[in-house]
């Protein structure tokens, strides 16, 4: 059984919720898998007051992995909720492979039981129950289906998890509105965790996914702020002359990459949190920026022009040495590493255009990703499936995903206004 806690944003919903609307993202499924697997999502069966379409989350969650290929609800013969009313030949008539059936019942929480059936085999593959707060009805059917997910794929789910994308909207005046915005991992619940009419850029999470940082222009420069999401809280960590950018949370949580020019050129900087020490750990005439912890957080990535144009490079914190990573190419910036420590979304520039590819640090390969000419901003979800990005839909900012195999994609444009700058959480602790 998981378990969902009573949700650590409350005070950030209550203080946001009127601008959440104009940051709601649209999901568009642009390519899955050729051959996906067929299944079918019965609707939950219920009692009390469930506030929200179960199981259409979870067919929408499985849908939009490109794996599988939720039956239609008009197509299906019967809506059983127990394994006593499934009548096989009624699947096996639609071609369906798989059956999940579910019962969920909201009282002073919520609770939904649910179980997997092989339809040609006639036999059950799994049955589970989460329970949690009924306002969190969202997320624990994410979590029936990274448990649905895991079970047929192999692979952790991810559908349980939150993204952070910045939202810019241009009023009539044409005067621009930043908004950092909180959101599920299919943009539905969107929360506005700050409004600025001053650029807001480069967020990330804290790995318990409890607090974010990012750069805000609000002071009349750049510094670098984090914000508790438990209490909605903000301080400020930074405020030197010049570069304060890109901060990245150490594995274990105690202190943050970032990039400062206050003594120069700019270069990699660690922040100690609790006692506020700074210390450098770059030297260098050229740009130094973009840090990236590696899982083990015994190293970090970080893009540089040492070498005359941007590549990445990796920083050994006990030894202090510096190695080029990426050599095919003129252009490899912005990297994000996945959990597994191995693959590296990046920027990575061909035939004058930017796209996101994925660098294996093993082979020392570089498979690009898309074809779009102007992507930027990788995150990488943290069971290393998808690459989330940055990119442009005719004029529009819009936030793209793509596997790393390159084989599913998918859009998720603004209802209104640009998205830019999308950051994946770890998984959110149950």
């Amino acid at each position: 059984m998981s378990r969902v806690p009573r949700l650590a944003v409350a005070l950030t919903l209550a203080l946001f919720v009127p601008f959440a609307a104009r940051a709601e993202l649209v999901i568009e499924i642009t390519q899955g898998v050729d051959d996906p697997t067929p299944i079918a999502v019965v609707p939950f069966a219920g009692t009390g007051a469930i506030p929200e379409d179960l199981a259409g989350v979870v067919q929408a969650d499985l849908a939009r992995s490109g794996q599988f290929a939720p039956v239609d609800r008009g197509d299906m013969l019967s809506l059983p909720s127990s394994e006593a009313e499934i009548f096989y030949r009624d699947w096996r008539a639609i071609d369906t492979e798989y059956l999940l059936i579910g019962r969920a019942s909201a009282g002073e929480e919520l609770r939904i039981d649910y179980a997997l059936y092989d339809v040609n085999r006639q036999r059950e593959v799994t049955t589970g129950t989460v329970t949690g707060p009924v306002n969190e009805a969202r997320m624990l059917a994410h979590r029936v289906s990274d448990a649905i997910y895991e079970r047929l794929t192999g692979i952790p789910g991810a559908f349980a998890t939150r993204l952070l994308y910045v939202s810019v909207t241009r009023n009539p005046g044409g005067k621009d509105y930043y908004r950092l915005t909180l959101a599920d991992s299919d943009g539905a619940r969107p929360i506005v965790l700050l409004e600025s009419r001053e650029p807001v850029m480069a967020p990330t999470w804290a790995p318990d996914a409890s607090q974010v940082a990012y750069v805000s222009f609000e002071t009349g420069r750049p510094a670098i702020f984090r914000q508790d999401l438990r209490t909605g809280a903000r301080e400020q960590l930074t405020n030197f002359r010049g570069l304060n950018s890109s901060p990245a949370w150490s594995p274990d949580g105690n202190t943050l990459a970032l990039v400062l020019s206050k003594d120069g050129s700019p270069d990699i900087y660690l922040l100690d949190l609790a006692s506020k020490r700074l210390k450098r750990i770059t030297r260098h005439y050229a740009i130094d920026t973009e840090p990236t912890w590696m899982p083990d957080g015994k190293s970090l990535l970080f893009t540089s022009d040492r070498g005359g144009r941007p590549q990445i490079y990796r920083y050994n914190l006990q030894s202090g040495i510096t190695d080029r990573v990426t050599f095919e190419g003129v252009y490899n910036a912005r990297a994000r590493v996945a959990q597994d420590g191995r693959n590296v979304a990046l920027v990575h520039q061909q035939d004058g255009q930017y796209h996101i590819a994925i660098h294996d640090l093993v082979t020392e390969r570089l498979h690009v990703l898309t074809s779009t000419d102007l992507d930027e901003s990788p995150s990488i979800a943290p069971n290393g499936s998808m690459v989330l990005y940055a990119t442009k839909l005719g004029d529009r900012g819009i936030l793209s995903a793509v596997s790393v195999d390159g084989g599913v994609k998918f859009r998720l444009p603004a209802r209104s206004g640009d998205v830019r700058e999308p950051a994946w959480s770890t998984y959110i602790s149950q």
